[in-house]
This record gives C-alpha cells, structure tokens and sequence, in this order.
C-alpha cells in the first residue's frame, strides 16, 4: 500500500494548479479545512485536500458559484444525490439564458458588421448604432430586444 503524501501549502498548490493564496481562501470560506499544525512544525496537506481542490475548480469550470460549491460539499456528505440534482438544474436553466442572449448577441454582431460591408453614405452603422439615444433606439437595441 502506498503512503498518503503529505505536502506543504506550497506543494498543494502546486499540485492542485492553483495559487497558495487560493488555498488560503478556499480555507477561509470553509470549503477546506486547515490541518492541525504540529508544534514548530508546518503543516501537512494530504491527497483529500489534493481531491477537494479538484472537486472546487471542476465544479467552478461548470459555472458553479462559491457559494454553490459550499452546498454541494454539504450535501457529499450525505450522499444527497436531489438536492445536488436540484442545483445543477437550477444551473443548466441559468446556462440555458445565457446562450439564448449570446445567440441574440450574435445576430445583433452579425447585422451591424453586414451593415458595415454594405456601407453606408451617413457613416458608420456600427458607430450610429452604439451612439443612438434611449428614445430613439439604434439598431442594436432593437435587434437585440426582439431577437
């Protein structure tokens, strides 16, 4: 059986592929605990914080927040597999937003660099578009709206 490997902050760091100071504020917000420092020793960190990490920025590359990270730590240690559930849906249907907006984001793009080949003798479409007032909306702000 191979021994658990006890690493400084710095070592995990380095192994986790995060900043020392990330460690430090994962600890601070509780998403990992601080091994007991043994008297005039330094601290030792083991493969389950090495997990934890992982664990954090796996889930953050999911677009999890902090906070959110926190309650799925929560419910690990009770095998909670509906609320976990529960928080990732309520995630896709935020994701599911956010691509319905860049697509919309898109065809606005889209429309004013058309606009912009086409060429216009008044100037630029892109420009007279980001200049318009709120009461006379650019086309930007209408594509946008009724995309």
């Amino acid at each position: 059986m191979m021994a658990a490997r006890a690493m400084t902050i710095g070592a995990l760091a380095k192994a986790a592929g995060v900043n020392v100071e990330t460690v430090r504020y994962y600890q601070r917000r509780k998403l990992l605990a601080a091994p007991a420092r043994p008297p005039g020793g330094v601290r030792r960190y083991g493969e389950d914080a090495l997990a934890r990490i992982g664990f954090i920025k796996r889930a953050q590359d999911l677009g999890f927040t902090l906070e959110e990270i926190a309650s799925l730590l929560r419910l690990e240690r009770f095998s909670a597999c509906g609320p976990a559930r529960a928080l990732a849906a309520k995630k896709l249907d935020l994701v599911r937003g956010r691509v319905r907006d860049l697509k919309r984001l898109k065809a606005v793009l889209e429309e004013l660099i058309a606009r912009c080949d086409a060429g216009s003798a008044r100037g630029c479409a892109i420009i007279e578009s980001l200049s318009a007032t709120s009461r006379a909306p650019g086309i930007a702000r209408r594509a946008y709206e009724s995309a």
